[in-house]
């Protein structure tokens, strides 16, 4: 990721095509601002799979999981989330809830999500990855691209940046 942010206002203004997540996330970790291609998880109340996932390597990519908005139960807890910034991922974003948020604050990745809870997550295998999430007002897309910062979610067909 380069050091300096590329704004979410900035790309719209210059990509009005770009598709702006309706979500308002909660930034979890240390970085606010990232951005990478789009991988994806569709899911609800279970997150077997995330780690597989998450230990093919992350550099350039982002994580998208979609928990179908469930606050009843977490998808990623401050272990899973030290094991993405162990394995390069530039950022998480959950359409669902983390918890163990204190572990979060030290983590070098960008990690959003609608909130947090105590309760653990179902591990039942019921989860899709690599599909279309329909979340937020728009499709996000694995391959896509996605940018983020405190404004908010926005994603693209193609690269933004250089």
């Amino acid at each position: 990721m380069s050091d300096k942010p590329l704004y979410t206002a900035d790309l719209c203004d210059d990509h009005p095509d770009v598709r702006v997540c309706q979500l308002t996330f909660i930034d979890f970790a240390k970085r606010s601002h990232f951005h990478g291609q789009i991988t994806t998880f569709s899911t609800f109340e279970d997150n077997q799979g995330i780690r597989e996932i998450l230990a093919e390597g992350g550099k350039g990519r982002v994580l998208v999981v979609d928990g179908r908005a469930s606050r009843r139960r977490a998808l990623t807890g401050g272990n899973i989330a030290a094991e993405a910034e162990q394995h390069g991922w530039e950022g998480l974003v959950y359409n669902g809830c983390i918890r163990d948020q204190h572990e979060f604050v030290d983590l070098n990745l960008g990690v959003k999500a609608i909130a947090a809870t105590p309760m653990r997550p179902r591990v039942d295998g019921i989860g899709l990855r690599d599909v279309d999430l329909n979340f937020g007002g728009i499709v996000i897309r694995p391959g896509e691209y996605l940018y983020a910062d405190k404004d908010g979610v926005i994603v693209s067909e193609k690269k933004l940046h250089d």
